[in-house]
């Protein structure tokens, strides 16, 4: 009798439990820790936040003094903010920053809460030429990533607005990269991150920076996985000859819409960013975000899938003019930057 009534109480409780977990006891931590790429530019500020609860997190890119930007848009599932306005093309500094978050699409609150916060930390207003410009993107770093649903929220992005550092971008497994994995149409399984590049070349400086959470496998310039649990060991040999046989050895048992086929997952994203500070119109920032989007496809591989909603910002601070550095060799670089970027991603095990 005592053991029916003590499970009827815990039943009871339960059900009078919320069907959702409040985040306002959740801790922002907006410290770095990990490896990190460093680079001298005040006109960039990078700042991460993360719940460990879940774990969770975001990316500020912050730009003191405005970007001009583009965006090109891959895949079957991508989730934005603010990508419409900046496919209008201009050459005006009118971004202020730039948000990478997981929470899918909840971790948009994250996005919106950057814009405002600069807005009532004084940076920004509400006049039509003060207001705060915020585009961003989310990964899906849910279902098969975690067993929870924290998303990163205003606490947090607030947490981290107020964290900016110049100069500093943690790597692998910190900020939007938190749990973001790859790998998953080989049935790897692999944990990825964040990474990120930066070079300078005379008065020309590029970064590159992305959070690949793909669908794809991260491959390396030998052509080899970079990581698969599927098979022993770090490495699961050369990514061609795992896609020559396709579909023989793929996780992903729906390749392309079908009737009757199941739904796709749509929980892959590979979220990048190229910053330069040569003056570029928008006709050449757009040029540069499809070379490098492009050069994405040869360090993610297969890239932009049906389920991927890859996005790629591409920004100039306008700083300086370096007229002897050629567009055709500055896309050319960043392409190879952006390689560099995705190795970067995967965190040590």
């Amino acid at each position: 009798m005592t053991r029916t009534i003590g499970r009827l109480a815990l039943l009871s409780a339960l059900l009078a439990a919320p069907a959702f977990a409040a985040q306002d006891d959740l801790r922002p931590n907006t410290a770095i820790n990990g490896p990190a790429l460093t680079f001298d530019w005040p006109a960039l500020q990078v700042g991460v936040g993360t719940y460990e609860e879940g774990p969770t997190g975001l990316t500020i890119f912050r730009f003191p003094e405005g970007a001009a930007g583009v965006v090109d848009v891959r895949g079957g599932a991508p989730g934005s903010v603010n990508t419409d306005l900046l496919r209008v093309g201009s050459e005006d500094k009118f971004i202020d920053a730039i948000v990478f978050t997981g929470g899918g699409l909840y971790g948009m609150e994250a996005i919106a809460a950057v814009a405002t916060g600069l807005k009532d930390n004084g940076e920004e207003s509400g006049l039509w030429n003060e207001t705060a410009i915020v585009p961003g993107a989310e990964i899906y770093d849910f279902q098969g990533h975690r067993l929870n649903e924290i998303y990163p929220d205003k606490r947090l992005a607030r947490a981290a607005l107020e964290e900016l550092r110049p100069g500093v971008f943690p790597l692998g497994a910190q900020g939007a990269g938190r749990m973001a994995m790859q790998g998953g149409f080989f049935g790897c399984g692999a944990h990825s991150g964040q990474g990120g590049a930066f070079r300078q070349i005379g008065e020309v400086k590029i970064a590159v920076f992305t959070v690949v959470n793909a669908v794809g496998s991260v491959t390396d310039r030998d052509g080899r996985l970079v990581r698969c649990h599927q098979e022993p060991g770090a490495r699961a040999g050369k990514t061609a000859d795992m896609l020559a046989r396709v579909p023989l050895n793929t996780a992903n048992t729906s390749l392309k819409p079908v009737a009757g086929a199941p739904v796709p997952s749509r929980r892959n994203t590979t979220l990048s960013l190229i910053v330069t500070n040569r003056k570029l119109g928008a006709a050449a920032l757009q040029r540069l975000a499809i070379q490098v989007h492009t050069s994405v496809a040869r360090a993610v591989q297969p890239f932009s899938a049906f389920d991927d909603g890859d996005i790629l910002f591409a920004l100039s601070t306008q700083e300086v003019d370096a007229p002897d550095v050629r567009l055709d060799d500055l896309n050319t670089i960043a392409g190879e930057m952006m390689w560099d970027a995705v190795l970067a991603s995967v965190p040590e095990e």
